[in-house]
């Protein structure tokens, strides 16, 4: 039988080394993942803020999402997943070249080795392309800082955000990433972080909280009464997050393989499982459900399910749903009220409730329910398996609450040292007068052009002449565009 035209390996977009369905799943999930920020977060952040936040919340979520590809490329994707230069960190480097792109992939410092320097697992050597694992990695790293963002939405001062984001990428979140999945000491030690609970929900909601302690409170009116703008374009916005999260943990194997399923199907059922409970608890509390809370109880049942989506059976992640789906609302709901603290710091969508308590919360769960011969599909430790599985479980419980407390750490102070450098130069707050108006002062452009806003609309100002209408006193309209027809 001849060898199909698409793998005879003469042809040199198509090496012997390329296995085509795991390329396409790899772009594939990369894609849906950047679709979890643009448009998806893009969306729901327009949406879910007061109407005088919709551009500048929108704008803060497109220009990280830019700002984050051409830094990634430049030198952050090989500080997460290249050479070491230390434990934690690794050789910054271009990731832009032909021959570097197109050779088969490698994770490079993922060689693990027994204590008497035997190799236990060989380096992660994906069945696709360098351009595939870089692109996948990118929308990672690009939704983490769109997720921080939701803590400083309607005050940060969108200059200081500017610089904010590739300063934080490249001191804060690549370290995180090398430390436990390019090969780190974290990752050498056997710590479990799946797919982000850690780098990405703890990290994203650790740093958002310290942000917005630095950045400063919104206004006293807007802390009072933010209502969302728009809750059925905001469900739009979540549900391209929800779904996209198919890509987020299905594609963390970097193989279309029996793992990945699994991953799916577990994200799915945690995220239904606490959208659920949480918006049980708000009938059963409030005496109504609220569409809102449900989209948080679906973002804790994501962000809980993470660190441990492919390694967990479904029952397990029918119980971290349900875990996800109440304490992140009594910490939010309850705790936070009752917490000086917490009531002091302005964050504006609940970030830290959200992802870092859920992801916190899923690391530790990951450490009791990882099943061990799901582990050994992935894992690069023998062996590896929950606390509630025994043997060397118990350990891997403490390893989880160890990553933990550095991921916390490095990034409260990572998070803190960033701001006040930026401070010396650009206000991290915006003035009064700008946080009066909202997006009209910051950008000159207001999310929509509805009737009623206060300005007289005189029809012949903007090109529509009329030859036997009077213009009436009493016709009300928004600043916009207007095309001469």
């Amino acid at each position: 039988m001849t060898t199909p035209l698409a793998y005879q390996e003469h042809l040199p977009a198509a090496p012997e080394w390329l296995n085509k369905g795991d390329n396409a799943w790899q772009l594939t999930a990369a894609t849906l993942v950047g679709l979890q920020s643009m448009p998806g977060l893009v969306i729901l952040y327009a949406s879910i803020v007061k109407k005088k936040w919709a551009v500048n919340s929108a704008f803060m979520a497109l220009y990280a999402f830019a700002a984050v590809l051409l830094c990634w490329v430049l030198v952050c994707y090989r500080m997460a997943f290249g050479e070491e230069l230390l434990p934690f960190w690794g050789k910054g480097a271009p990731a832009l070249g032909q021959k570097f792109l197109t050779k088969r992939a490698i994770v490079m410092e993922t060689t693990h080795r027994f204590d008497n320097g035997t190799v236990e697992t060989p380096a992660e050597e994906p069945l696709y392309p360098m351009a595939s694992l870089v692109y996948f990695q990118f929308t990672f790293a690009a939704i983490t800082l769109i997720l921080l963002a939701g803590s400083v939405l309607g005050r940060m001062n969108i200059k200081a955000w500017m610089a904010f984001v590739p300063l934080w990428l490249i001191f804060s979140y690549t370290v995180g990433a090398f430390s436990l999945w390019g090969g780190g000491f974290l990752y050498q030690w056997g710590v479990i972080d799946y797919s982000g609970g850690y780098v990405i929900h703890l990290s994203s909601g650790i740093s958002g909280l310290t942000a917005a302690y630095w950045v400063g409170p919104r206004l006293k009116s807007d802390r009072e009464r933010f209502p969302p703008n728009n809750v059925l374009l905001m469900l739009a916005g979540a549900g391209l997050l929800w779904m996209g999260w198919s890509g987020f943990n299905g594609g963390a194997p970097y193989a279309a393989n029996v793992a990945s399923s699994i991953a799916v199907l577990n994200t799915n059922i945690s995220a239904a499982t606490s959208l659920l409970v949480w918006t049980t608890l708000d009938v059963i509390v409030f005496g109504k459900p609220s569409v809102i809370g449900a989209v948080q109880g679906m973002m804790t049942g994501l962000a809980c399910i993470t660190p441990g989506a492919g390694l967990v059976q479904s029952w397990a992640a029918i119980v971290m749903g349900i875990l996800s789906g109440s304490i992140p609302w009594v910490t939010m709901m309850i705790l936070h009220k009752k917490s000086t603290l917490l009531q002091k710091v302005d964050d504006t969508l609940g970030v830290f409730h959200t992802h870092a308590v859920a992801g916190l919360l899923g690391g530790l769960l990951t450490g009791l329910f990882a099943e061990p011969s799901l582990c050994r599909l992935l894992l690069p430790v023998t062996n590896s398996r929950g606390a509630f599985y025994g043997g060397e479980g118990g350990m891997q419980f403490v390893k989880q609450l160890v990553a933990a407390m550095f991921v916390i750490s490095w990034n409260l102070v990572s998070t803190t040292v960033i701001l006040l450098f930026i401070q010396l130069f650009i206000p991290l707050r915006m003035p009064d007068e700008q946080l009066e108006i909202g997006d009209d002062a910051v950008h000159g452009e207001e999310a929509y052009a509805l009737w009623g806003d206060g300005e007289r609309f005189d029809p012949t100002r903007h090109g529509l002449h009329t030859s036997n209408t009077a213009v009436s006193p009493y016709v009300t309209g928004a600043r916009g565009v207007t095309i001469n027809l």
